[in-house]
């Protein structure tokens, strides 16, 4: 019996193009009442996987459940799914209030019920002055709520969102996700969001995907994506990080001790069962903090410095030649130290993870 608690069970979905495999075997478990977001570079089947479950495109092989019905052989129009686009595709003859209108009247809801609807979904996105306004007279953020108000009007079981702040400058995408994380919270519909951005994903979500190449590469909380990765990708991806080349000596249960460059060893939590020899450490550079060079785990010749504002970027090359990129808040109590200067480096604890592959 299916989870009443799961929302969609998307089980070993394949999408072929000819030759060309789009998603391969991707399973994945997406809870009631949930913001959750599809996380990866262009061509990395986030939006194939999106289109899918909306019903835009044909699954090769795999199931898709919606609440415990299979979906995947339902036309667009029959699924209770909503999609906001990047494009917000409003009609530009009709006012807010018609645009709002337009899939309930669709749906041939009584006029007094449908005009309810809009009324308070335009309340919802703060928009309830602008209902006589056209998408014109309309700045890029309101027509986004517009096209979320659009969205929402029919009380959808699920709402799809493929890009939809992209078209937006920073400021005003960093007020929006704001915004729209509330109205989830709201109308407590389950939202899968598809972005390449990783801040909007940690941001607003409750669990992320990072996705690569087809597959899932990694699903967790965006605390456990950015402090835990499982894998270089993972790591690469989701922030900044420093991936140290170590030798793996002995791993017990979880922890593995590993040889620094410099020689120097280290005890760590490892991603995933790992096998000894060369292996790759993760470090968030706001992890790592500069020391004098004795008795430090690793040092190396400050390189370069990069001011951005609250903080410092300093590039610190090792001995061996890596490079790692620390983050030294700016402080008339913190000196940097000058470029060209000895310095040594050290980890907080659980800083370090050895990942996967």
């Amino acid at each position: 019996m299916q989870d009443a608690t799961i929302a969609v069970d998307i089980e070993k979905v394949t999408k072929n193009y000819g030759s060309f495999t789009a998603l391969s075997g991707v399973s994945l478990d997406i809870r009631d009442n949930e913001f959750f977001t599809l996380l990866g570079p262009s061509g990395c089947g986030k939006t194939t996987l999106l289109r899918s479950i909306a019903g835009f495109e044909e699954i090769s092989d795999g199931a898709i459940r919606l609440y415990g019905e299979d979906i995947a052989g339902l036309p667009p129009h029959q699924r209770p799914v909503n999609t906001v686009f990047q494009q917000y595709a409003l009609f530009p003859h009709m006012t807010v209030a018609q645009n709002v209108l337009f899939g309930l009247q669709r749906l041939r809801k009584p006029k007094d019920e449908a005009q309810a609807r809009c009324a308070e979904v335009l309340e919802l996105v703060q928009l309830s002055s602008f209902a006589a306004r056209y998408p014109n007279q309309l700045s890029g953020g309101q027509q986004q709520r517009v096209a979320l108000a659009r969205a929402l009007a029919p009380k959808p079981k699920l709402l799809l969102l493929d890009e939809p702040l992209s078209a937006l400058d920073l400021k005003l995408r960093q007020a929006v996700r704001v915004e729209l994380k509330q109205i989830q919270k709201e109308t407590g519909i389950t939202f899968i969001f598809v972005t390449h951005d990783q801040e909007e994903a940690l941001t607003m979500s409750d669990r992320i995907a990072v996705m690569s190449a087809g597959e899932v590469q990694q699903v967790g909380t965006p605390r456990d994506v950015y402090e835990a990765p499982r894998n270089r990708f993972v790591a690469d991806f989701i922030g900044e990080t420093n991936l140290l080349d170590v030798t793996v000596t002995s791993v017990t249960g979880d922890q593995a001790l590993c040889v620094l460059p410099g020689g120097r060893e280290i005890t760590c939590p490892a991603a995933a069962v790992v096998d000894p020899g060369p292996g790759h450490l993760s470090v968030r550079p706001e992890r790592m903090t500069l020391t004098a060079p004795t008795d430090a785990l690793l040092s190396g010749r400050v390189e370069n410095h990069v001011y951005l504002g609250t903080d410092m970027q300093v590039m610190v090359r090792l001995e061996d030649d890596e490079v790692l990129t620390l983050r030294v808040q700016n402080s008339d109590a913190v000196a940097i130290p000058a470029i060209g200067s000895e310095v040594g480096i050290a980890l907080e604890a659980g800083a370090a993870r050895l990942l996967a592959d």
